[in-house]
């Protein structure tokens, strides 16, 4: 089991070429993915929406992509020579003009606007993708492990509030015979308040079976303990369950709120507010399971 709030970085260094990728991923329905690469790494969106596919499941994944070549290729220096002469000229006319004198220096002359023209190489898409997919590859080993490590520690929560949920259904299971023989006896006093001793013991029974089937719950606790054993064997899936164990955890509700509606007994109730307090822990918590 893994959760979808993780953290992960990575620095690779490939023949003079520097790339730091760092990812972060909080909860989400779907796998729902942001990038911030530099210009030249746009091409290699798609690669790394497939890296990352390959992954994870679930979750909003935030890629972030530092880049730096250290090439001593990585730039080109070349001088504007149209720009220059009409630099010159300018300056021959100002001298002219002014009667100044002229103190020109090369260092002088190139730091005039632009003479000098710094241009970034072409950068090699071949080696670029390499690079990508080893620092991705990286960013997300760490991710990874951070989120299985964070999911370790919500199974063994949600194991404790299954746990919770089954001790109540059996509570609830061995409740329910007691309000079916305490409705018998309410049954007889009231009879005898209202007709004193002349009852008729085989009316009473059938009112007390009529009761039974109306409010019995044997077929959603025999439902519970399936959905609980469901969720157990998905607890120990090396794979995301996320969405199933969801989808169950909506049935456990649906069982509990149809005992809620057929059981008028007190003791019962009480342990149908519980059990819901238990699967909203157990909704809560799977809001960040993949």
């Amino acid at each position: 089991m893994r959760s979808m709030t993780g953290y992960g970085r990575c620095t690779r260094v490939i023949d003079g070429r520097q790339l730091t990728i760092e990812v972060k991923s909080v909860n989400h329905r779907f796998l729902d993915l942001g990038f911030r690469m530099p210009r030249s790494f746009a091409f290699l969106e798609e690669d790394a929406r497939r890296i990352i596919g390959q992954r994870l499941n679930r979750g909003h994944v935030d890629l972030f992509a530092t880049y730096r070549n250290l090439r001593t290729d990585a730039r080109t220096v070349t001088v504007d020579s149209a720009l220059l002469s009409a630099y010159m000229g300018a300056l021959d006319s100002i001298g002219e003009t002014s009667g100044m004198r002229d103190d020109r220096t090369l260092m002088s002359v190139s730091r005039l606007p632009d003479v000098l023209v710094v241009e970034e190489a072409e950068e090699d898409r071949e080696a670029l993708k390499l690079l990508m997919a080893e620092a991705l590859g990286g960013a997300l080993d760490e991710m990874v492990a951070m989120r299985e490590r964070e999911g370790a520690s919500m199974k063994a929560d949600l194991i404790l509030h299954v746990d919770e949920i089954e001790r109540m259904t059996g509570e609830i299971e061995q409740r329910y015979p007691e309000t079916v023989a305490e409705y018998q006896q309410r049954l007889k006093q009231r009879v005898e308040e209202l007709l004193g001793g002349d009852m008729d013991e085989q009316r009473i029974l059938q009112e007390v079976a009529v009761m039974a089937d109306r409010s019995a719950i044997a077929e959603e606790t025999v439902r519970l303990h399936s959905h609980i054993a469901q969720l157990r064997e998905l607890f120990e899936q090396d794979e995301p369950v996320g969405r199933r164990i969801d989808f169950i955890v909506q049935e456990l509700n649906r069982e509990v709120n149809t005992i809620s509606s057929k059981s008028q007994d007190i003791p019962i109730t009480r342990l149908v507010v519980s059990c819901k307090a238990e699967i909203e822990k157990l909704r809560e918590q799977l809001q960040n399971v993949e």
